[in-house]
């Protein structure tokens, strides 16, 4: 009993670490186009976090339950495992300002844990492609969706002075900042429920028909608010002002094309990474100016963390479920 709750707590960690972490998604554009100061930016977006309990359903958490391993394997062991590989490299990327994502950390996690205690049979390969593929395909649509969207609104805007749309979008970027940060939330929060609610079903506190518990809901959301409060300044560095310079107009388009597939993706059921969504927008926001107004550079580190979160961290997994199994 005393190990599930560790596990609960570390799970709430991680979603904490994943609000830090992945702060800089929902405000690194609003606060590099000066609409909001980065303190109330944090605010801002933290509320939008937590209210999106109110908003989705749980498919998220569904496919973290059981669409990523088998759930026979599961028990509290491959579970902490998988949190302590997920937060390590979740830290470490933080310390480096990189954008990776705590999703496909966690993910990363569940499958090297898995691996290490029954083989790669325990591995459900349909939902983990799935999720691989999105880390293409979340990107290209955020680029692409932004790209039009850009497109779009200059065309609606060319016969207003550069002041006057300035001064409009500055107002806009603030719906647009609010609906990602509740994509964010709604996306983000459910992965940690999902592996709360396998803890409690591994340890006999729940059966796979119950619902996911209101106070699972409840804190996982709070958690992941409380994260983005305290804000992870080193990535809004990177995410904010080494990709491209945003004007406000390209920020609301950025941020809007990031809702919209966060909240298709939510909607499916995709635990997809905020991080790649909005890297993605913010690239097609800036692309439009032509392709020097992205810094490259910048973007292939980026990428590299990316592929590189999955494999790393099921590795690191994988070391901890041998060490707490040999140890518990």
């Amino acid at each position: 009993m005393e190990f599930l709750y560790i596990v609960i707590g570390l799970v709430l960690v991680f979603d904490f670490i994943n609000g830090f972490h992945d702060s800089a998604n929902s405000i690194a554009t609003v606060v590099s186009t000066k609409v909001l100061a980065p303190f109330t930016a944090v605010v801002f977006a933290a509320f939008f976090n937590f209210i999106a309990f109110l908003v989705f359903s749980l498919k998220v958490a569904t496919t973290i339950g059981k669409g990523v391993v088998n759930p026979d394997v599961i028990n509290l062991t491959v579970i902490g495992s998988a949190l302590i590989g997920a937060i390590i490299w979740n830290l470490l990327t933080w310390w480096w300002g990189l954008p990776s994502s705590s999703s496909h950390t966690l993910v990363g996690g569940l499958v090297g844990a898995a691996i290490a205690k029954a083989g790669i049979g325990s591995v459900v390969m349909a939902g983990v492609l799935k999720i691989v593929a999105f880390i293409i395909i979340a990107p290209v649509l955020g680029m692409v969706i932004s790209f039009i969207i850009s497109a779009t609104v200059l065309q609606i805007c060319k016969n207003f002075s550069p002041s006057k749309v300035d001064k409009y979008f500055r107002r806009f970027q603030l719906l647009s900042a609010a609906a990602f940060s509740l994509g964010h939330g709604g996306n983000d929060a459910q992965k940690s429920m999902g592996i709360i609610w396998v803890a409690l079903i591994v340890t006999g506190h729940a059966t796979k028909h119950d619902p996911i518990a209101g106070w699972i809901i409840i804190s996982c959301y709070t958690s992941i608010g409380l994260g983005t409060l305290f804000g992870g300044w080193r990535i809004v560095k990177t995410m904010g002002q080494k990709i491209t310079k945003l004007k406000p107009f390209e920020g609301f388009c950025a941020e809007s094309a990031g809702a919209l597939t966060l909240f298709g993706a939510t909607e499916l059921g995709i635990p997809v990474s905020t991080t790649h969504t909005i890297t993605g927008a913010i690239i097609g926001a800036g692309a439009r100016k032509g392709a020097s107004a992205v810094k490259w550079g910048v973007t292939t580190k980026i990428f590299w963390a990316w592929i590189l979160t999955i494999p790393v961290s099921a590795m690191m997994s994988a070391l901890v479920f041998f060490f707490l199994n040999q140890v518990l």
